[in-house]
């Protein structure tokens, strides 16, 4: 009898030091692979060989904080490209009109030039420094707007009356381009909670992009849904790809970036912002030669 407790003592002690030196093992081949994550001589998430329920369920969560990691990192090269991209542009746009407004000022300091010729170049200079000037107020604005603790005064605004006060301030640019919106907005007040003066700068932006690139109409709907509040303006466009309706609430992108005279590129991502910080989104379709900007709100609760 003792002769059977012995050896079932030995047994169960055997059978601890072999888990203990698998365990160890294991734990080394676990560390050797974080090493080499580490120095990023691999990129595999951690495996295990011997099976054990602790250390299986450890592996699970650094493989989890493995993927986070990585997909930190995606974002940050994502943000640092972007942010490159987005120096390039306004580089290149604040190089255009300084170029401009610097290659007049020499020609105005030649005296052989007639009254009429400063005139018409001091003209040329105004156009370029207002042009430097949108653009700047617009990359400060978009660069506040995204703040986290950028300031909101939210109240119970009637969508309807902004709607058709953001687009009476646009009557003579619709004019201007003999464009007759097509409008339909509800008799019946549409209730919700938003910053009134941030939903009319969305509006207005909007507005601004439909009456610059619209190839002959306008059509602004707003609806109210079961679950939402939709606003959509749509103009004709002409030409246009699916990749710039995927990009161009990217900071900067113009669907043609020879059209440098009409506009910074940062109406729709500042439009973009502002509805992010009213809890709302905003995308854009494209279908049969026809750009919609839909905007879209929680509807209120009753």
């Amino acid at each position: 009898m003792i002769l059977y407790l012995l050896m079932a003592v030995l047994a169960a002690f055997a059978y601890v030091l072999i888990r203990f030196y698998l365990l160890k093992k294991e734990m080394k081949r676990a560390t050797l692979q974080l090493r080499q994550l580490h120095q990023q001589d691999s990129a595999k998430k951690m495996t295990i060989s011997y099976y054990d329920r602790d250390f299986e369920e450890l592996a699970q969560e650094i493989n989890n904080q493995i993927d986070l990691t990585k997909q930190a990192e995606a974002v940050k090269r994502s943000t640092e490209n972007e942010l490159r991209q987005a120096i390039s542009h306004i580089s290149h746009d604040i190089r255009t009109p300084m170029t401009s407004i610097l290659g007049y000022i020499q020609f105005l300091e030649s005296d052989e030039m007639s009254h009429e010729e400063k005139k018409k170049y001091i003209e040329t200079i105004k156009n370029s420094a207002g042009r430097l000037k949108v653009l700047l107020e617009d990359f400060f604005e978009l660069s506040i707007i995204e703040q986290a603790d950028y300031p909101l005064k939210m109240e119970k605004v009637s969508v309807n009356h902004l709607i058709i006060e953001s687009l009476l301030g646009f009557y003579e640019e619709f004019k201007k381009r003999d464009i007759e919106p097509d409008i339909h907005i509800p008799e019946q007040d549409i209730m919700m909670m938003a910053d009134s003066s941030l939903m009319k700068r969305v509006i207005e932006n909007l507005a601004v992009n439909a009456i610059r690139y619209s190839t002959g109409n306008v059509t602004i709907q707003l609806k109210e849904m079961d679950t939402a509040v939709q606003l959509k303006i749509s103009n004709s466009v002409g030409k246009m790809s699916e990749l710039d309706v995927h990009q161009m609430f990217d900071r900067f992108y113009k669907a043609d970036q020879t059209r440098t005279g009409k506009g910074t590129g940062l109406g729709l991502p500042i439009a973009k912002s502002l509805m992010e910080k009213m809890n709302g989104s905003i995308h854009a379709e494209l279908k049969e030669n026809h750009l919609t900007m839909i905007c879209e709100w929680e509807a209120e609760s009753d």
